[in-house]
């Protein structure tokens, strides 16, 4: 199973679960993660979803190989939601959302911090931003997110440099919450979960769609500008340069 699922009291925790791909998001790992969102989002006895990653990954981003595919197959097959769905569920996602970030996160691994309510780290875990090195756009309205939780500057280098950030710098910055020993991420994350988790679902709700409802509009025009921008760079010379360079790689 790419993705593992567990309740809990009324914690619905989702594991991204393809560990020998770093977790990388493929077209059926998109889907699995949105019906699990619109699914909880549905279920009266979930109050909280808790989502982190199996193994050394929390997650390794858009798998590039699908990426490469989907520009030079004729026959690749999207998903039933894929990458904009998922985008779409969490914008919607109208209960209390942590991540619980282990390792690695690259991409959506990364952007994805944008939509949680709160965010845990591991001390060794690393984040990262990939976009200008591969060519391409910012994603998951990470151009209007970002700079709303960490600050214009400090998102201009998240966006625009991809390089790695440690787990000290991610904390410094706002990207997460807290920063836990290893062996501590899932306790503590757990811990803060089932506190909210014993709270009234409805009022959570309430809180959540005060908070969030003001800026949906936003999102949606960020996600806008980032899919024409993108659909401009996929493929063209920077992308295409650097796709080849991880498929060289690979072999």
């Amino acid at each position: 199973m790419a993705l593992l699922i567990e309740d809990e009291n009324r914690v619905r925790t989702l594991t991204l679960n393809r560990p020998e791909a770093l977790n990388a998001f493929n077209e059926a790992l998109y889907d699995a993660t949105t019906q699990a969102l619109l699914d909880a989002a549905e279920d009266p006895e979930v109050a909280v979803v808790l989502l982190t990653g199996a193994g050394r990954a929390f997650s390794a981003g858009t798998d590039l190989a699908d990426m490469q595919a989907m520009i030079s197959d004729p026959d690749f097959t999207p998903g039933k939601y894929g990458f904009r769905g998922l985008i779409e569920a969490l914008s919607a996602f109208p209960k209390p959302l942590i991540c619980a970030v282990n390792g690695l996160g690259l991409g959506i691994g990364t952007t994805i911090l944008g939509y949680a309510d709160l965010a845990f780290m591991s001390t060794t875990a690393r984040l990262k931003c990939p976009f200008t090195s591969l060519g391409v756009a910012p994603e998951a309205a990470s151009s209007y997110l970002l700079p709303q939780l960490v600050g214009r500057q400090n998102a201009a280098w998240l966006l625009m440099s991809s390089e790695w950030v440690d787990a000290h710098e991610a904390l410094r910055m706002g990207l997460v919450w807290r920063i836990c020993e290893p062996d501590e991420l899932m306790p503590e994350a757990r811990r803060h979960a089932d506190i909210l988790a014993a709270r009234p679902i409805s009022s959570l709700m309430a809180v959540k769609h005060t908070m969030v409802e003001p800026i949906r509009p936003e999102i949606a025009a960020a996600t806008a500008r980032e899919n024409a921008h993108f659909a401009e760079l996929m493929g063209a010379q920077a992308n295409a340069a650097a796709l080849a360079d991880f498929g060289n790689r690979r072999r």
